[in-house]
C-alpha cells in the first residue's frame, strides 16, 4: 500500500502547527496508510509568489502529493467568502499545473482559536509541563468567537511557561505556539465547533472518494 501524502498551502510559517491536527483527522477518518505530511515553504524561491494560485501551483510543484490542503484563516469575513476565494485560486491553478483533489481549512477568525483548549499541551509548549499556576482558558464554545486568538494563544502561553519578569517577556511565544498541536493527543473536542466539523466532513469525502480508507 502506498503511503499518501498530502501538502499544506497557508499564508504563514506559523500555519506549519496544522500538520498534527490534519494528521489526526486523516487516521480518525480510517487512513492507515503512511502520512507523508509537508507544509509548503515558499520562502526559499528568490521570488515568492503572492497570489493564492501562483503560491498553489508552486506548492504542488515542488511538494507533490496525492492531496493538497489549502489553508486561509476566515479573520472579519464569512468563512464561505474564504472557501470561494480558495476554490477559485483552485480552478485558476488548474490552468497551470496539474491540482490532486483538495481541501479548504478555513477556521473561523485564526487557525490559533483551535489552540486554546488543552491546557496540558500548553503548559508542554512553554516548557513547563509541572506548572500549576492558574490558567483562564476561554470556554471552547466561544473560541471561534475570540477577536484575537493569537493573542490569547500568546498569553496563555506566557502563563503557562510560569516565568515572571524580564524572562517571562522575552519568551519565545512564536515558537512555543508552533509546538502546541504536537502534545495535543486529541482534537474531538473541537467536533463542537462549526468550522472544524466543516474540515473534517470535507476530509472525510476526500477519503472516500479516492478509497484512501483502510477497509
Amino acid at each position: 500500500m502506498s503511503d499518501l501524502r498530502y501538502t499544506l498551502v497557508s499564508d504563514g510559517s506559523s500555519d506549519e502547527a496544522l500538520l498534527p491536527l490534519l494528521n489526526w483527522l486523516l487516521r480518525q477518518n480510517r487512513v492507515s496508510r503512511a502520512i507523508q505530511a509537508e507544509w509548503a515553504d515558499l520562502r526559499r524561491l528568490q521570488r515568492p509568489p503572492k497570489s493564492l494560485p501562483a503560491r498553489i501551483q508552486w506548492s504542488i510543484e515542488l511538494y507533490p502529493c496525492d492531496l493538497v490542503f489549502v489553508h486561509r484563516d476566515a479573520e472579519r469575513e464569512p468563512p464561505a467568502i474564504r472557501v470561494a476565494e480558495i476554490e477559485d485560486a483552485l480552478t485558476a491553478a488548474v490552468k497551470s499545473t496539474a491540482v490532486p483533489p483538495a481541501v479548504c481549512v478555513v477556521p473561523v477568525r485564526m487557525q490559533e482559536a483551535w489552540l486554546l483548549f488543552d491546557e496540558a499541551a500548553l503548559r508542554r509548549a512553554a516548557a513547563n509541563p509541572n506548572g500549576r499556576m492558574p490558567m483562564a482558558l476561554p470556554p471552547l464554545a466561544d473560541v471561534e468567537q475570540r477577536p484575537d486568538p493569537k493573542g490569547d494563544l500568546h498569553e496563555l502561553l506566557r502563563e503557562a511557561s510560569g516565568l515572571t519578569g524580564r524572562r517571562r517577556r522575552r519568551l519565545r511565544v512564536r515558537a512555543c505556539a508552533k509546538l502546541v498541536t504536537q502534545f495535543i493527543a486529541d482534537f474531538s473536542p473541537l467536533r463542537t465547533l462549526p468550522a472544524f466539523s466543516a474540515l473534517e466532513a470535507d476530509i472525510r469525502e476526500r477519503v472516500a472518494e479516492h478509497n484512501w480508507a483502510e477497509a
